[in-house]
């Protein structure tokens, strides 16, 4: 049972509504998003077959090389790194899975980065 009081139980509510909506195919994967106060990390999910296909995250790298994790500017290299690994797997399209979050700040950078690097929603 999920704790309705608290900021997480209603994201994750949220989340398990649009999740109902959303799967992920092998020909158009579910880009699917965690935010941690620290970090972001992104997976593009086959749920047909039930595989991570690329993943990507700001705690990823040495700590001397990667920006800050919990702001804007690492959400908006993280998207440009999930584009890249993406277009190199040969996937163009995915469904956007912005996973019970407000499609706002880290969320939107994320997604707009990964969007400019190609990948098409």
């Amino acid at each position: 049972m999920l704790n309705k009081a608290s900021k997480n139980g209603t994201r994750q509510r949220i989340h398990d509504r649009i999740r109902k909506k959303l799967a992920g195919t092998a020909a158009r994967p579910r880009l699917n998003v965690y935010r941690s106060l620290n970090h972001i990390y992104v997976q593009l999910v086959d749920d047909q077959k039930g595989q991570t296909l690329v993943s990507a995250s700001s705690a990823e790298g040495s700590k001397t090389d990667r920006p800050t994790g919990g702001n804007v500017a690492a959400a908006k290299t993280v998207g440009k790194t999930i584009a890249e690994r993406a277009k190199s797997k040969g996937i163009e399209a995915v469904v956007f899975d912005r996973g019970g979050y407000i499609y706002h700040g880290r969320i939107k950078a994320l997604a707009e980065a990964a969007r400019e690097a190609g990948l098409k929603f």
